[in-house]
């Protein structure tokens, strides 16, 4: 497990110095001295139950459902509420935890959370599908870049993960990819725009993006069908995340690159001539580029000459009877692949529930919203959600492994009169569910008022889940990383360890 400390030096007046760099550094994120003040009063609390759990965790499944689950047909129904507002599955379910229900369509979820916390006050005040918010922990929205890779943007948690892990090996490479994420390159599988920004190394270099997987298939005739519309172009289709083909599965995508006429023989030759290459350049000026390529000069030749992650995401190697209990369609077969990643020794998978084909598709229900909750979104996820996390526990990884289920925003309260119904995004309150690794057990943390519109009660910014998040893998989360100026910067700005998540 990690455990990486950050400074704690103090100035004459009490200030850290990791305070004093923030306050004049981060400009940016319009972050003053005054913030930084009343930031450090929140966080002066007796902090023993929180060594407790520091470095708790060995390895983080991160799943993403892009476009954001509407909190009150999951975690934060509302059965008193008007049918404007509480829609046609309002009512809700018992669960595992005495006195709490859940929506409807989760009744696998229902019998197992009393292995999770869920946060229902979760807020910020950008209803926009900025992951960088929810992912990187930059203290607010500010400047975003075209480029999903410019270096001046904040590290994805993963790359930050990938990059310390570096440091304590010194720079060589582990057995296996640290940062990992699936099931294709994010956003990169719908039509009509460019790439989005979020996880990526940013100004950690490339050499810290993920390793991507690619998905080679195709979606079920079983998948439901669904409805996107955007910029006046309506489609209507079949998504992988309902269904897919038996044929479907996940590949790296680094082994795509090269040609099928590379043999491993031939492999070996041109890493032995890059060799003699490397020598005639010992003395160029080593940039991030340049660091970034020899790492991913290792990382290509290593994922193609080893066996050991192919086989970790060939899912066809698990039982059928295992395959359909995590539901027979992307997310659940990537959600076994993570599982298996984090056997083979990778610390941080992350499975993005990504838009496919259209934009305003995933969790983006801006319009279709009851069919897709019923017939795709929700089915999907409680098929696989619950298996992931009787899997774990059942192979004794459980307790070693977070599973940190979180996204952008929510939804609006009220539902508009979109073909199908529609709601649309909202930031001011939503939800989100952790288990293992040392959160806690049963447990529902902070409430809203009567629609889910806003948080009643102790509310919670995303990166205080990122803070939270970090203490658990045993990495300081005011550890300071520094960009290509050798500006500092905090893994996470302004948010706290959050100790009602912690068992």
């Amino acid at each position: 497990m990690f455990r990486i400390l950050g400074s704690q030096k103090r100035l004459c007046d009490g200030v850290s110095r990791r305070e004093l760099l923030l306050g004049g550094s981060l400009s940016l994120g319009g972050i003053t001295l005054a913030d930084l003040y009343q930031a450090r009063s929140i966080q002066a609390q007796d902090n023993a139950e929180r060594k407790s759990t520091f470095g708790k965790a060995k390895s983080c499944i991160l799943l993403y459902l892009w476009g954001s689950p509407s909190q009150l047909e999951t975690f934060d129904v509302k059965p008193d509420a008007p049918i404007e507002i509480r829609g046609e599955f309002g009512g809700g379910i018992a669960s595992a935890i005495p006195g709490y229900r859940v929506g409807e369509l989760l009744p696998n979820t229902a019998g197992i959370l009393d292995k999770t916390t869920i946060v229902r006050s979760l807020t910020h005040p950008y209803p926009l599908h900025g992951i960088e918010l929810a992912l990187t922990g930059i203290p607010k929205l500010g400047q975003r870049f075209s480029d999903p890779h410019d270096m001046r943007s904040w590290p994805f948690i993963g790359s930050v993960v990938d990059y310390i892990q570096q440091q304590q090996l010194n720079g060589s490479l582990p057995d296996v990819p640290q940062n990992i994420a699936m099931p294709w390159p994010f956003s990169s599988r719908r039509t009509g725009e460019v790439l989005r920004s979020g996880p990526y190394g940013g100004f950690l270099g490339p050499a810290f993006d993920p390793i991507w997987t690619e998905f080679k298939g195709s979606a079920s005739s079983r998948s439901a069908k669904v409805t996107a519309s955007f910029g006046g172009v309506t489609k209507t289709y079949r998504d992988p995340y309902g269904g897919i083909e038996p044929d479907s599965r996940l590949v790296l995508a680094a082994a795509e690159q090269p040609s099928a006429e590379i043999r491993i023989d031939r492999l070996k030759n041109r890493s032995e001539l890059l060799k003699q290459f490397d020598k005639g350049r010992e003395q160029l000026n080593r940039t991030p580029i340049a660091k970034s390529f020899d790492r991913y000069q290792q990382m290509a030749h290593s994922l193609l000459t080893s066996p050991r992650i192919s086989n970790a995401i060939d899912v066809s190697r698990e039982p059928k009877t295992v395959r359909e209990k995590y539901g027979e369609n992307l997310f659940g077969h990537s959600c076994i692949a993570a599982r298996r990643l984090i056997e083979a020794g990778s610390t941080f998978v992350t499975v993005f529930w990504d838009e496919y084909e259209s934009v305003n598709s995933a969790w983006d229900t801006h319009e279709d919203h009851f069919n897709r909750m019923k017939n795709q979104l929700c089915p999907s996820f409680d098929h696989a959600y619950p298996a992931l996390l009787n899997d774990l526990e059942a192979r004794g990884l459980l307790d070693e492994t977070l599973v940190v289920c979180i996204s952008e925003h929510g939804r609006t309260p009220r539902i508009d009169d979109s073909p199908g119904g529609g709601r649309n995004h909202w930031s001011r309150a939503y939800s989100a569910i952790f288990a293992g690794g040392g959160f806690a057990r049963g447990r529902v943390v902070g409430k809203t008022d009567a629609i889910a519109g806003d948080v009643a009660d102790n509310p919670f910014s995303p990166n205080d889940i990122l803070a939270t998040v970090y203490h658990l893998l045993g990495i300081d989360h005011e550890m300071l990383l520094h960009d290509r100026l050798n500006r500092p910067f905090p893994i996470v700005a302004a948010g706290r360890v959050r100790e009602e998540l912690l068992a």
